[in-house]
């Protein structure tokens, strides 16, 4: 667990977060190509395609980066650089200290740990940073995968990323993450529309992330019906109604006093469940750079 700094909450604070998704608005647009075959250790050759976008999308990133790095981008007492990694089912996205937008490239069941490695530095290459803060779909223990995730590839288990990196490594649940980065104060529960169903609650500044996402839910699991594959297979219009009822079960149950709704699916809501705020993936790189922040100190077990 990691002891999060409280931010008091502004008056008149919006529920829904303004502006638009900065994860998936980037200046470059990378697409990963993959040559040879996998060998026994999983790893293959990846070359990393980039792309220029209009001048009027840039200038609309940069404008947009402007007018959130105050709540997006890293907090001014960190004195380190640091490259925040959010591993996604769909993307892997990227951010690093001093830089205005993110870069991103396609993760999903391919990816394993060592091939997210090397398309993580091949897309930063030109990039400086001293330390490495990497959000990761699944259970962590010790700065170390505690499973493979549901929709990657295999071998994360235990995989040691600072070896790999070249630099201290901070590994964390990918929605405990994005919790940080959003969080306010007092008891806040987050819950992450993605590809699956990601959770975490912080309790007074103490990080408790969650694996809520498999447990029952119907005919199958909570990430059944709110994830990625319930909202393709049950449409747009019942699966709203599914995360209003499996908000609704799980603030009865964890009673918390703010509710936050994060992932990129969050946008697909068309309005928000009682009581709650929406944050845009955004956050989350917020929140692997307050990882390295002096104020969050590791809680004993």
């Amino acid at each position: 667990m990691n002891r999060a700094p409280a931010r008091a909450r502004s008056v008149g604070h919006p529920r829904r977060e303004e502006g638009p998704d900065l994860s998936a608005t980037v200046l470059f647009r990378p697409a990963w190509q993959r040559s040879g075959s996998f060998s026994s250790t999983g790893t293959s050759t990846i070359s990393i395609v980039i792309q220029h976008p209009d001048e009027s999308d840039v200038q609309g990133t940069k404008k947009a980066l402007d007018d959130y790095s105050e709540r997006f981008v890293s907090d001014k007492s960190s004195t380190m650089n640091v490259l925040v990694v959010d591993v996604g089912g769909t993307n892997v996205k990227i951010l690093a200290t001093g830089q205005d937008v993110p870069r991103k490239f396609p993760s999903g069941p391919a990816l394993t740990p060592e091939r997210m490695v090397s398309g993580v530095k091949q897309l930063a290459a030109e990039w400086k940073y001293e330390v490495v803060s990497v959000g990761y779909p699944g259970p962590v223990l010790r700065d170390r995968a505690a499973s493979d995730p549901h929709n990657l590839g295999h071998g994360w288990l235990g995989f040691d990323f600072e070896p790999a990196f070249g630099c201290p490594v901070k590994l964390i649940n990918d929605a405990a993450m994005q919790a940080l980065g959003s969080y306010e104060g007092g008891k806040m529960l987050f819950l992450g529309l993605g590809t699956g169903l990601g959770s975490a609650m912080i309790l007074e500044g103490v990080l408790q992330p969650m694996e809520l996402a498999h447990l029952p839910y119907k005919k199958g699991t909570f990430e059944d019906y709110v994830g990625l594959r319930g909202l393709e297979r049950l449409g747009k219009k019942k699966w709203r109604r599914c995360v209003a009822d499996v908000v609704a079960r799980l603030t009865a149950a964890l009673e918390p006093n703010d509710v936050v709704l994060g992932g990129g699916n969050v946008k697909e809501l068309k309005e928000l469940p009682p009581a709650c705020r929406a944050v845009n993936n955004a956050s989350a790189f917020r929140g692997g750079f307050r990882l390295w922040e002096k104020s969050i100190e590791p809680s004993q077990p």
